[in-house]
């Protein structure tokens, strides 16, 4: 590595902060996404001020060094994968919560705060950070910012940009910005905030966020619906909706979904239908809305059954872990598309001709309140001929997602791994206002370079 370009970075960092070991490099050379294109870094450098991040960004942009930041790792498209000749910027030492503000009902808080961490401290005000991954007990708050996290309570709550009212964010340059506002509304300007939300650190470096936080709720419902059908399970869907009640909790899990789980678990979900759906109601409607959604579910088919705090506690947990059960890799790839909800029964019967068709094995979860699905295509080894049909299996996914009139990516964004679809939803006109906004803030090119965006053809 140039030794000029170390020296730069020591004028205000400790040799603590960096590192070029090899087991260092090799463990922040990737998230949990598929790899396309492994590269090691040339260093991993942490930082633990606002300071050090506009160091270490202006000594990068002075040698035209590519940045790649990152968090905790828990992304799965590849959106923190080192690239060819970068640095690894680490914000997991930025760790602080900066502010609780109950009156107010927000938070302050260091990119490098843990999801799971916030929620322990503002439950003790009544409140909770809604947006919650799969990954919210090790994932900070960077990282859900960078890849607009969505997560189970999405039905109800939103995605991380609803819960996001400001970001200190580092340009490329090395300056710093205050985009947003403290209150719940404001209208001032260009929407700078969302512009970087999900952005996956290709216009900047967020630094610090500002946050709004909701009411922890007191009553809670939960009801475990197993079906003989995940079409019928996918349709309770679309009768809850109906009737107008709103789970803050709905989710989707398919037969073979079940059977993993037990298999891991010692469960006994399998047995107990071909198809769940997990619904849980909060609030103070939810006795109410327990009521109407158990005997809607149940003219279709559901059976329905009550669950205590604990059984509900334990199956939302099992719920969580499944998406984690294994990292993506070259023969098992867990995809994110979101459909409109009129059209998940038909999404799923299509998954599953062509997973057959293909001589792939699927498993189907999803974020049914609202038609965000994961499902997982898998071949059992890396033999060419399998992998070719993996990934016909995971292309015809994505083309039917599209025909359908979703999206190929739900939550978990682009990185480096869906950029090859991107062009599938996205017209060349779009993508190139898109190329436009980069180069405006990120003129070199230099920040988490590959992500996100094509580069122009």
């Amino acid at each position: 590595m140039n030794t000029e370009f170390v020296a730069l970075l020591l004028q205000d960092l400790r040799e603590d902060q960096i590192s070029v070991a090899d087991a260092d490099l090799t463990t922040f050379a990737i998230d949990q996404g598929p790899v396309t294109d492994y590269q090691l870094p040339l260093a991993v450098v942490w930082a633990e001020s606002v300071a050090n991040v506009q160091s270490v960004m202006r000594a990068a942009a002075a040698f035209g060094v590519p940045l790649v930041t990152r968090g905790a790792g828990t992304g799965v498209s590849g959106g923190a994968h080192a690239t060819a000749g970068c640095v690894v910027l680490n914000l997991t030492r930025m760790n602080q919560i900066l502010e609780i503000n109950p009156a107010d009902e927000i938070a302050r808080v260091e990119p490098g705060v843990i999801n799971g961490d916030l929620n322990a401290a503002v439950a003790d005000h009544g409140l909770m950070f809604a947006p919650d991954p799969a990954s919210f007990k090790i994932s900070t708050i960077g990282g859900n910012i960078a890849t607009n996290a969505g997560g189970l309570r999405c039905a109800k709550y939103g995605v991380t940009r609803d819960a996001v009212l400001a970001l200190d964010v580092v340009l490329a340059d090395g300056s710093l910005i205050h985009t947003g506002h403290r209150t719940f509304k404001g209208v001032a300007g260009y929407d700078l905030t969302s512009l970087f939300v999900g952005s996956e650190g290709t216009l900047g470096i967020v630094v610090g966020a500002t946050v709004r936080l909701k009411y922890l709720p007191t009553i809670v419902r939960t009801l475990a619906v197993f079906f003989p059908s995940v079409q019928q399970a996918a349709a309770g869907v679309l009768a809850l909706g109906a009737a107008r009640v709103q789970p803050c909790i709905l989710e989707l899990l398919d037969g073979p979904s079940l059977r993993e789980l037990d298999r891991r678990n010692g469960s006994n979900l399998a047995s107990r239908g071909t198809a769940l759906l997990l619904i849980q109601f909060d609030g103070l409607a939810a006795v109410a809305e327990e009521e109407v959604a158990a005997v809607e579910l149940e003219k279709i088919g559901g059976t329905v059954s009550r669950e205590d705090p604990q059984e509900a506690q334990r199956l939302v947990e099992l719920r969580r872990n499944n998406r984690g059960l294994d990292v993506d890799a070259e023969n098992r790839v867990g995809e994110d598309v979101a459909v409109p909800r009129s059209q998940l029964v038909h999404y799923i019967t299509a998954l599953e001709e062509m997973a057959v068709r293909h001589g792939v094995d699927l498993q189907v979860i999803a974020h049914a309140g609202d038609g965000n699905l994961h499902p997982t295509f898998s071949v059992p080894s890396f033999e060419p001929g399998r992998i070719a049909a993996l990934n016909a299996a995971l292309d015809e996914s994505i083309d039917k997602a599209l025909e359908l009139g979703g999206t190929i990516t739900g939550e978990h964004g682009i990185g480096q791994y869906k950029l090859r679809w991107l062009g599938l939803e996205q017209s060349e006109q779009v993508l190139g206002i898109q190329r436009n906004i980069k180069a405006l803030f990120d003129p070199a090119g230099i920040l988490n370079p590959g992500k996100a965006i094509p580069a122009r053809p």
